[in-house]
């Protein structure tokens, strides 16, 4: 599990992105070039928070397991045990999906 090895600072969320399909629904299958950017991930770790003007740590938005959006562009690639992860700061995330 990579959040045992790297735990986020301040408001820094890692990230996970789902796989994009390779399989459309009618069963054809799609090269990698013509796969969308997949713009669903799972929160893996976050970090403790920012520090407003009176000192205090505001928690963040997210939490561990969440399913988020995320934009198209940006975020830090980050490689931990042959997986590749994202690191995003928490107002970068568009938004979480609740069941």
């Amino acid at each position: 599990m990579a959040f045992r090895k790297f735990l986020p600072l301040f408001d820094r969320v890692l990230v996970e992105r789902f796989t994009a399909d390779t399989v459309t629904k009618g069963g054809i299958m799609l090269p990698e070039k013509s796969q969308g950017k997949v713009l669903q991930a799972k929160v893996v770790a976050v970090g403790p928070g920012t520090v407003n003007e009176k000192g205090n740590i505001q928690p963040l938005s997210v939490k561990v397991g969440e399913k988020v959006l995320l934009p198209e562009y940006g975020g830090t690639k980050v490689s931990l045990e042959d997986k590749d992860y994202f690191l995003f700061r928490d107002g970068d995330i568009l938004g979480k999906y609740v069941e």
